[in-house]
């Protein structure tokens, strides 16, 4: 028999694949605490919940991000720039469950855009889930960001759309961000 091969979707086994020691603990082999002992910047913690075309809670989507030290620089060997905070790696994993999904990290800083222009501060952030076949890539920019309004990515999203890549503060150093991924509120997501 020859032809494609079936495609499979990427869940709900995260908590199997992920942790080498067995317990199928969500932090067992990550963590959502992207806090380092030498980091500097303004620590923020970033709170939500992810919620299907229904508007149902996703107890058992993963959530992965990735973004710059408070300076604007990246814990990557293309990032020649001095890495004042060694220890901060710009990463974190988190499983949702009943209460939604949390990091602790801090607020990035601008970035290069391919052009040279600073982009306003964001974090990038992939979400899995059961019946996904592949993950879906968003960003999150600060709702009290006024480089919002010359960033070239959030440019290319309609006006209308872009309070779905807002995270909103709602407290001292808390920012409240929720991931549709299907219905009248669905967040915008990108092609990479």
């Amino acid at each position: 028999m020859s032809g494609l091969t079936p495609s499979q979707t990427v869940g709900p086994y995260f908590a199997y694949g992920l942790t080498p020691n067995g317990n199928y603990a969500w932090n067992d082999a990550f963590t959502n605490n992207l806090l380092t002992p030498d980091v500097s910047g303004d620590r923020i913690r970033i709170e939500g919940f992810v919620y299907d075309g229904d508007g149902a809670n996703v107890p058992d989507a993963m959530l992965e991000i990735w973004q710059a030290d408070a300076q604007g620089r990246f814990s990557d060997p293309q990032d020649s720039r001095a890495l004042p905070n060694s220890s901060f790696k710009g990463f974190g994993r988190c499983g949702t469950g009943a209460n939604g999904f949390s990091f602790d990290t801090i607020k990035p800083g601008a970035v290069p855009g391919l052009n040279g222009k600073p982009q306003a501060p964001h974090i990038v952030l992939a979400v899995f889930g059961r019946g996904m076949t592949m993950q879906s890539m968003t960003r999150i920019y600060f709702d009290d960001e006024p480089a919002n309004a010359s960033d070239e990515v959030m440019a290319l999203v309609p006006a209308d759309r872009r309070a779905t890549l807002l995270a909103k503060k709602t407290a001292s150093g808390v920012y409240r961000f929720d991931v549709h991924l299907q219905g009248d509120n669905e967040t915008v997501f990108f092609e990479v």
